[in-house]
């Protein structure tokens, strides 16, 4: 039916369907329930974007904000360049992605949920970000637009065992502008996971973008986003006009 509803069925709408990842060896795919992002987890991109990390805060521990699953752009290729935005940026991070459910975790807890690892592009319309920032207002719409978070297939932790080191960059036309090493993040994986479960309980699902390191920049339409972690896998976004202009 053109309204989307299904006659018979118990839903009022029809429900989209789950957002899901491929495995690298697995027939089966990842589910994906949450998209979570740690912001400032590089001291050299907390310093690029102008502010003290948050190590050296009286906070003492990270800041976390969403995007939607409906944000997903499983193994990326063709990303549209997003309305209501001049300035787009690329973010390469390490994707973090969790088997079990949990709240209140101590670090060695945390580390059991994690169920494999990707190659993820944190997509931000910066200017929105900042003219949010500046009027005090939320930033979720300079984050959490369609197909903001490209991610590559999963590689299993059972076959790289937990990731404390290895290089991270990304490189746009070829040339790179990130490059750093997963060991210069603020909070390991781990120490992440604990502390956002003492906020939320983290589900089976959840996806964790887990900060990017310094080098982001501007993106155009025509532009060819290359980012790889070492061990985990390569990731390629193409950023292509938007139908309709």
């Amino acid at each position: 039916m053109s309204d989307g509803v299904r006659p018979g069925s118990d839903w009022i709408v029809e429900p989209p369907p789950t957002p899901t990842l491929p495995i690298v060896g697995e027939e089966g795919r990842f589910p994906v329930v949450r998209i979570w992002c740690v912001g400032r987890n590089y001291e050299a991109h907390a310093r690029e974007m102008q502010s003290a990390s948050d190590r050296r805060s009286k906070v003492g521990a990270p800041f976390f904000f969403l995007k939607p699953a409906s944000a997903l752009a499983p193994g990326g290729g063709p990303v549209p360049y997003p309305d209501d935005t001049g300035l787009l940026h690329h973010e390469v991070e390490l994707v973090v992605a969790l088997g079990m459910r949990g709240r209140k975790l101590s670090e060695s807890e945390a580390g059991s949920l994690v169920y494999g690892y990707g190659v993820g592009l944190d997509l931000t319309r910066r200017d929105r970000q900042t003219e949010a920032k500046a009027r005090g207002r939320p930033w979720s719409l300079a984050k959490g637009f369609d197909r903001s978070a490209p991610c590559s297939a999963l590689m299993p932790e059972s076959r790289v065992g937990p990731l404390r080191r290895g290089r991270i960059t990304a490189a746009v036309n070829g040339e790179i502008r990130q490059d750093a090493d997963l060991s210069e993040m603020i909070w390991s994986v781990p120490r992440t996971i604990a502390l956002l479960s003492r906020q939320v309980e983290v589900l089976p699902g959840d996806l964790l973008f887990t900060g990017t390191p310094a080098g982001v920049g501007p993106v155009e339409v025509g532009d060819v986003v290359t980012a790889e972690v070492a061990g985990v896998g390569r990731l390629e976004v193409s950023v292509e006009p938007r139908d309709g202009g």
